[in-house]
């Protein structure tokens, strides 16, 4: 399924990836410090997604981080970009085949909790997937995992406990919470907002969900951030605009950085 990827991929660089950092808006810049980076454009790869969302750069770096060998995207696809889940998820898969077994999904999502706040940190201890198409319908990939993957822990209890640990020890604020993705490009409605809350969900967002159902399919051991970038439609009065959602992002970006770098070395 993705050897011609692989086949690209293996001829610009022998590089063999422990840990997979998929980096959401606003965060890109934790690729920019990877030591001994070899990049490779999304573009240049046969047959791959491209990022077209504001802030997804679109491209793999590798290299060295905190002591660990990394493959960082900078950048994502997405269903509302016109991306079937199969097609979203190829990164993810591709970056499996070539060795890594740790993955670190992060995302910008919108506070549905109201005891939380814009520019802190959550991570996902679970999911809600009801409202998105799973990447694992249709004909099985058998090379990849079973046909009925086990999702009782899809955010590995061990990497998030190391998150928590490290968010202690350089005081900074890391939440635990439920993360639901939507389709969007659309913000959500303050009665979708309501109907999430009562569902259980403390954020909401446009991606994560069906890169972490593939990526426990396939063997990955995953965790997840989301960045608090606004308060969700109903919870705040004020309007929603892909431009706060980055700058966020971007804010909270050294806080981010330094959680990450620290906790990766744990791994």
């Amino acid at each position: 399924m993705l050897e011609k990827q692989i086949e690209y991929i293996k001829s610009i660089t022998d590089f063999k990836p422990e840990i997979l950092i998929v980096l959401g808006s606003g965060l890109s810049a934790l690729g920019d410090e990877i030591e001994n980076a070899r990049i490779i454009d999304y573009k240049d790869i046969p047959d791959f997604p491209v990022s077209t969302a504001p802030s997804h750069i679109g491209r793999f770096v590798f290299g060295m981080l905190g002591g660990k060998k990394v493959a960082v995207m900078q950048g994502r696809v997405h269903l509302y970009e016109g991306y079937t889940p199969q097609e979203v998820v190829m990164p993810l898969r591709l970056i499996r085949l070539l060795g890594a077994n740790k993955l670190i999904l992060t995302n910008a999502a919108g506070a549905i909790n109201n005891t939380y706040n814009v520019g802190e940190l959550m991570a996902i201890c679970d999911h809600i997937s009801l409202f998105v198409e799973s990447a694992l319908m249709g004909k099985n990939e058998d090379t990849l995992g079973v046909r009925f993957p086990d999702m009782s822990e899809i955010y590995s209890k061990r990497l998030t406990n190391i998150l928590h640990e490290t968010a202690d020890e350089i005081g900074v604020k890391l939440n635990d919470g439920v993360y639901v993705q939507l389709n969007g490009p659309q913000f959500e409605s303050p009665a979708e907002i309501r109907m999430l809350a009562k569902l259980g969900a403390d954020a909401v967002g446009m991606s994560t969900v069906i890169e972490a159902q593939a990526a426990r399919h396939c063997g990955f051991e995953v965790c997840a951030i989301s960045v608090l970038s606004n308060m969700a439609c109903g919870i705040s009065d004020k309007p929603i605009t892909s431009e706060e959602v980055n700058e966020a992002g971007k804010k909270t970006a050294p806080l981010f950085k330094e959680l990450i770098k620290k906790s990766i070395g744990k791994f």
